[in-house]
């Protein structure tokens, strides 16, 4: 029978069954974490072809309409950080379980809602969960698999979320235009996938449970979360619910920023931050922040317009529409495939991630010579050399941060990473948008001018795919066209972006790729402590390693029974 060794400080460790997982046993947690990472991009892109159809049957607004994107949005945001903090505390199998849990409690209410506010709040329940996946799966592999050995397992990575991207438009519209199913099955279609991937990861996933001392982080998580959901409701927002100089902007700017001010000066006095600033003294991790800022501003915000061009601009169907980005997705997993092997066979990394900041920024800058005639092979092309440079950056570019630190900070490391994309992503989704909507309405202003157009009959500047059909030929092909041309700054500024996130991972140094898992750092980091002559006792070891020791030598108790205080 196994028994906890108390530890000094009140830690307790955990039972003395710490056996390292098998292969078999890392390959079938995997797919089921890959399972559980499918589902939570499918449900970022199934509701998206059903969402007219959920507003108009529950009798919904414009702004609703929004805030039932946002909600999740911003839930999945905020609490990124926090449950990679968590993982680092406590056990990362029960913390992929729960939030798994609470995704699946979201979906099935979301699917019963009887009104649009009840869907908004229940999308923040599947919100919650979804950050809480985002970030884990990417924490659980990394405590499975060497840096090294990484690299081989994303491609399946990389072909999981194109997949669900692909999917999720094409199965949503099918969903929504088959009588007996209705909108309602978009979201209870995940559930039993989701229960699938709890079944399998409960049977399959066996880390060890390392139990400490946990100082929860109270005020600082509250500080994060508020201060960045202030901040994402206002880049939501402005423009639409109201101007961008107005009063209620500034307030909720000098809001956001206060709340995160007290955000820093806590994390900087607390015992366990859930952003431990030090990280940032880190010179790759702070450039590779910086570089997933520009990553994420560039790649959701640009990726959210193709969409908006392939439908408005050139007249395709959602679902035609969806399948037209396959070279964007097919060269994002060919690259993350090729690089992914390569790297684990030579160790080495920054090439590829300078390698695909250069191709990201070349694809974005191509991308903004298109406008409302151009060949679709070409663009295709374009598509696909930004898809090349998105599969090796992405995922590269967390692998370089899990390999700079401890064990003890792996979570706490990539969430950061994950948090501050997908911060880039929300802002950049409406900054992006905002700039999109002001230089469509002038184009579309001066198109009409010039054609000597009324702008009463043409619907105004409100004119676009909603009553796109409504207007005559000669207008409706106006409006196509300053959907067309105006799409190319979306990607010229996408573009300057990409090549900040060049600059910064130029700068970056390349540490050679470690060999040992997460969880097999933690084990040596332990043992290196405690094997350190008889000076070194558990309490010093947990400083050092920052758990508490598994599996307590026997000649420790002696030692320590001698010595004298």
């Amino acid at each position: 029978m196994s028994t906890s060794t108390p530890q000094p400080g009140g830690a307790v460790a955990a039972p003395a069954d710490d056996s390292p997982m098998t292969h078999r046993q890392k390959i079938e947690a995997l797919i089921g974490l890959l399972l559980g990472m499918f589902v939570a991009f499918l449900s970022s892109t199934i509701v998206s072809n059903a969402l007219p159809t959920i507003i108009t049957d529950l009798h919904g607004t414009q702004d609703q309409y929004t805030w039932v994107v946002t909600a999740t949005l911003l839930a999945s945001t905020a609490t990124t950080p926090i449950w990679g903090k968590f993982s680092d505390l406590v056990s990362k199998k029960l913390l992929v379980q729960l939030a798994l849990a609470l995704f699946t409690l979201g979906s099935v209410l979301a699917g019963l809602s009887q009104s649009v506010d009840m869907l908004i709040g229940f999308r923040v329940i599947q919100g919650l969960g979804l950050g809480g996946l985002q970030a884990l799966v990417v924490i659980v592999i990394a405590s499975m698999f060497s840096p090294r050995e990484r690299g081989r397992y994303q491609g399946p990575i990389a072909a999981v979320m194109s997949l669900a991207t692909v999917a999720g438009p094409l199965i949503g519209g099918v969903i929504v235009d088959t009588s007996w199913l209705g909108w309602r099955w978009t979201f209870y279609v995940c559930v039993p996938l989701a229960i699938i991937a709890l079944l399998v990861i409960q049977r399959t996933l066996n880390l060890p449970v390392v139990r400490k001392d946990v100082s929860i982080d109270y005020f600082g998580a509250t500080f994060i979360a508020a201060g960045v959901s202030t901040l994402l409701i206002w880049v939501t927002l402005a423009g639409k619910s109201f101007d961008w100089a107005s009063a209620m902007s500034f307030g909720l700017v000098i809001l956001g920023v206060l709340l995160l001010i007290a955000a820093v000066v806590t994390e900087s006095k607390v015992k366990d931050p859930i952003i431990p600033l030090d990280l940032f003294r880190d010179r790759t991790i702070a450039l590779a922040v910086l570089a997933s800022v520009a990553v994420g501003v560039a790649l959701f915000g640009g990726a959210v317009f193709l969409g908006q061009y392939f439908q408005i601009a050139r007249g395709y169907s959602p679902t035609a529409a969806g399948l037209l980005t396959l070279p964007m997705i097919l060269g994002s997993m060919i690259s993350a495939t090729v690089s992914g092997q390569l790297i684990t066979r030579f160790g080495r990394w920054k090439g590829f991630i300078v390698a695909g900041a250069a191709m990201m920024t070349a694809g974005f800058f191509l991308l903004s010579t298109i406008d409302a005639h151009t060949d679709m092979v070409l663009i295709g092309c374009y598509l696909f050399i930004l898809g090349i440079g998105m599969g090796m950056s992405m995922q590269n570019l967390v692998l370089a941060v899990q390999n700079n630190v401890p064990a003890s900070q792996l979570g706490a490391a990539t969430s950061t990473v994950t948090f501050f994309r997908s911060l880039g992503g929300a802002a950049g989704v409406s900054v992006l948008g905002a700039v999109l909507s002001n230089h469509v309405t002038d184009l579309i202003t001066q198109g009409l001018t010039a054609a000597g157009v009324d702008m009463s009959k043409a619907g105004g500047s409100g004119a676009g795919l909603s009553n796109l059909k409504d207007l005559p030929g000669p207008i409706a092909d106006i409006v196509r066209g300053a959907y067309g041309d105006g799409i190319a700054r979306i990607f010229f500024i996408a573009g300057i972006l990409a090549a900040i996130t060049l600059v910064a991972v130029l700068f970056i140094k390349e540490v050679a790729l470690k060999t040992q898992s997460g969880d097999e750092q933690r084990r040596t980091e332990q043992q290196e402590a405690v094997a350190d002559g008889d000076v070194i006792d558990a309490e010093l070891a947990e400083i050092v390693s920052g758990d508490p020791i598994i599996v307590e030598p026997e000649w420790a108790d002696d030692s320590r029974a001698g010595r004298t205080k």
